[in-house]
């Protein structure tokens, strides 16, 4: 690929578009086959039905576009396999999914679902030598990589609880790693960031407080194996490599606190960690007296404080750098134990 600076925001522009275009017709389309999010449970938000469908757009403009970049800029058998050993993988994610959104299926057979996919792709990313902070032990690699994508896949979906929270965020996130993906001249990292990106913006006109559509499992897959994919390929050439390292759990430090706090509360209740509640951060904010809107706001401001601070590291080439990584931990362990302390149920 060659890309200026113009034709990745066009193609953040187009991502945008072809995502807010399409979430109509798959509206539309989850409305006629009964695709709707029933408020059918205590943990539901909304009071009325939801398609919940939308997933599939996001995934067909990034698709879309990410091969058409391909062809129309440097069409080799080098840059036609780096987005396959993304898009490939995400796809597969998401269409169960949407067998998931259509049908149901339970935990276990899902995890052991996710866990065959990234081992496949943490083969291939090792390999093929597209790992951008890589240890010296292979054996240390297949497995942090492993546990990177099922964790970041389970930790979005389990962020998708609150209309246009997830899809703002994964638009923060990914436009923090297009920063640092594009100063570091990795084009093919770069275009997919932006593609997704403005995919998320294109969905969250639909998404946004009150939701008309919302993504899904199969949208929140999709998301979870680009952005766990793109952070492991992308090399912030940060010296000494655990900085590098460090910038990826950062930039995705909302996702991961909602996780945290879920999973801890759900751990001590003795209740399953892949159990629903409404024990999020959302849930918990809401009973601080947030409206939803404003919650959405929260997140995305402080998925933005984070992707500041991790261009803030990215940017400084003295101890500065370490200091914003201490207070980057600082600051997510100050707020794991504020959301800890709300209660988890009403």
């Amino acid at each position: 690929m060659s890309f200026s600076a113009g034709q990745f925001a066009l193609l953040g522009l187009m991502a945008f578009a072809l995502t807010g275009l399409l979430t109509w017709p798959v509206r539309l389309l989850a409305i006629r086959i009964g695709a709707m999010d029933k408020p059918n449970l205590e943990r539901k938000t909304q009071k009325e039905p939801v398609p919940y469908l939308g997933g599939a757009s996001i995934a067909i403009a990034v698709t879309a576009l990410s091969y058409a970049g391909v062809i129309a800029s440097d069409f080799t058998t080098t840059n036609f396999p780096l987005a396959s050993y993304v898009l490939i993988p995400a796809l597969a994610m998401g269409l169960m999914g949407l067998i998931d959104d259509l049908r149901g299926l339970p935990a276990l057979p899902r995890l052991f679902f996710q866990t065959a996919i990234a081992i496949a792709v943490s083969l291939v990313l090792i390999n093929t030598n597209t790992v951008g902070v890589a240890f010296d032990d292979s054996v240390i690699n297949r497995g942090l990589t492993i546990f990177w994508i099922v964790g970041i896949c389970n930790s979005i979906n389990f962020f998708d609880n609150l209309d246009g929270g997830a899809a703002g965020t994964v638009a923060v996130v990914t436009l923090g790693i297009f920063y640092i993906a594009y100063n570091q001249g990795q084009e093919s990292v770069s275009a997919l960031a932006i593609t997704t990106a403005g995919a998320t913006l294109g969905f969250l006109i639909w998404n946004k407080r009150p939701a008309k559509i919302y993504m899904g499992d199969a949208g929140a897959l999709f998301l979870g194996v680009v952005i766990s994919v793109l952070t492991i390929r992308v090399n912030p050439g940060i010296d000494p490599s655990w900085k590098s390292l460090a910038l990826m759990p950062i930039l995705l430090a909302v996702p991961i606190l909602d996780t945290t706090v879920a999973v801890t509360s759900r751990v001590y209740r003795r209740l399953s960690p892949l159990t629903g509640g409404k024990d999020h951060l959302s849930h918990r904010l809401v009973r601080k007296g947030f409206t939803q809107k404003t919650t959405a706001i929260a997140l995305w401001a402080g998925s933005a404080l984070f992707a500041l601070l991790a261009i803030g590291i990215y940017n400084s080439l003295t101890s500065l750098g370490t200091s914003l990584i201490y207070l980057a931990a600082a600051i997510w362990a100050i707020a794991l134990i504020y959301f800890l302390r709300i209660p988890s149920e009403d």
